[in-house]
């Protein structure tokens, strides 16, 4: 039986989780459907949009993702700084921007003077609120219900949408981040979808491209899109936000990669990657396998031996799942 939620995700281990979800019905999420000729591809722009409004809301970024025809995939940051960094007017601000929330915290809202259960009451809902988020579940949450709600008014039924349990796995080190963005980033690739990353429809990496031929320093964080999590450039002291990597260095890699996956032109992996892959503890041979299955190379989490049983020791696990995957694909 699969673990609760609560005991798959340690801030402590990691900010940062790959998620799946797929749609359980027949009929397509996204692309065509051939045994009826109906189209959905405008579906993937719904998906777009929502996934990349999100961030506005909750405390989650968006570090990589890829748009499939009867699932995605996200890689997501819970910055949980930034929520406790919240006052209480913008948390009750943005959780109105989701529900309604309740009469005290529309009462709130307008300024209304409370009395003092009532602020003990208010103040419950306001702590219960800034958790969620910051919360994986009710990012994917809100996401998918908004996403089944337009394609069962389209499609003119009811029921499910998607499958009720989105998959979820943690990126435990830099190596299992570098390789499961790549992984989602080359999803359209692999799937004979498009023939190169940088043209892959409704994907980061075609996003984080396109603004990187426009951009006079392209690793720089405010030239890179703001929608997503940016790179940050290699690991240092007074580590700003992002992603631990120059975007440069990244791009090249997933398009080496990509190559490879195509079996149509092998190449040579160029200096700067194979340094980026000595430097996150991973030889040619591992990358390649991680890129094209790291679903299938890891279960819940995703990393290094070491980082495993650290991650599995703060969630009070008995057993680390999944240790002989992490020692064959990271070791």
């Amino acid at each position: 039986m699969p673990k609760p939620r609560a005991q798959q995700v340690s801030l402590d281990a990691t900010p940062y989780y790959h998620c799946v979800s797929r749609c359980v019905r027949r009929a397509f999420l996204c692309g065509v459907d051939h045994s009826t000729g109906d189209s959905y591809e405008h579906r993937r722009g719904w998906l777009e949009s929502k996934l990349l409004e999100l961030p506005g809301i909750f405390a989650i970024d968006i570090a990589a993702y890829a748009i499939m025809s009867n699932h995605y995939h996200v890689v997501l940051h819970i910055d949980s700084a930034t929520a406790s960094s919240w006052s209480d007017k913008e948390v009750v601000s943005r959780w109105h921007l989701l529900f309604k929330g309740n009469l005290l915290s529309q009462r709130y809202e307008r300024d209304e003077v409370l009395s003092e259960p009532e602020s003990a009451r208010l103040a419950i809902y306001i702590k219960e609120w800034r958790s969620r988020l910051s919360d994986i579940s009710w990012f994917m949450r809100v996401l998918n219900e908004a996403i089944a709600r337009e394609a069962n008014a389209e499609d003119g039924c009811s029921g499910r949408f998607w499958e009720g349990r989105f998959k979820s796995q943690a990126l435990l080190d830099e190596a299992a981040l570098a390789a499961c963005m790549a992984y989602v980033d080359l999803n359209p690739v692999r799937a004979g979808m498009s023939k190169t990353p940088e043209k892959s429809d409704h994907t980061s990496v075609k996003q984080r491209a396109e603004k990187a031929k426009t951009a006079i320093q392209p690793n720089h964080k405010n030239q890179q899109p703001g929608f997503l999590l940016p790179f940050a450039g290699n690991p240092r002291q007074d580590m700003p936000k992002g992603i631990p990597m120059r975007l440069t260095d990244y791009l090249e890699l997933v398009d080496w990669t990509g190559r490879i996956i195509r079996d149509d032109k092998r190449g040579a992996i160029p200096a700067s990657s194979d340094g980026i892959l000595n430097r996150l503890g991973i030889d040619e041979s591992q990358w390649l396998t991680m890129t094209k299955g790291f679903e299938e190379c890891f279960r819940t989490f995703a990393g290094s031996e070491q980082h495993l049983r650290s991650a599995c020791e703060k969630l009070s696990y008995q057993r680390p799942p999944g240790l002989n995957l992490c020692r064959s694909a990271i070791g």
